[in-house]
């Protein structure tokens, strides 16, 4: 599972800085038009749109990124109940989906989720139990 890379957007020009400024003084009210049709942006969508295009006003460069809960190797080996060398080599080997910030890894928390549901499964077939089955 391949995490998209977070897309980092230079400055705009100071006159287009200037223009969306004035566009956006006073209001907060955004059209979206997708392949000529008009789409209303639910409130959160809206809201996240406007601040963008306000940072883009005042002339900042942004940074779009997915925010997900990650987790640091730290965390995420203790809530597995495994060590970090071992995670690490687990993220190394594609087993574990990884981000880097930096030099930092960065681990999903449904990943280690994911994989703890495995490895419960995993433990019953050996056992022989079928949770399914009645008694």
């Amino acid at each position: 599972m391949a995490l998209i890379a977070p897309r980092i957007t230079g400055p705009l020009p100071s006159e287009d800085a200037e223009k969306l400024g004035r566009a956006l003084a006073g209001s907060d009210d955004i059209t979206v038009f997708v392949d000529g049709t008009v789409h209303r942006l639910p409130p959160q969508a809206r809201d996240a749109v406007v601040d963008l295009l306000h940072r883009f006003s005042r002339g900042e460069a942004v940074t779009v990124s997915s925010v997900e809960d990650m987790l640091t190797t730290s965390k995420a080996a203790e809530l597995a109940g495994i060590s970090h060398t071992y995670l690490r080599n687990m993220t190394d080997r594609g087993e574990i989906p990884v981000e880097y910030r930096g030099t930092h890894r960065r681990i999903p928390r449904a990943a280690i989720m994911a994989w703890l549901e495995g490895q419960k499964k995993g433990e019953l077939r050996e056992v022989g139990t079928d949770p399914g089955a009645g008694a």
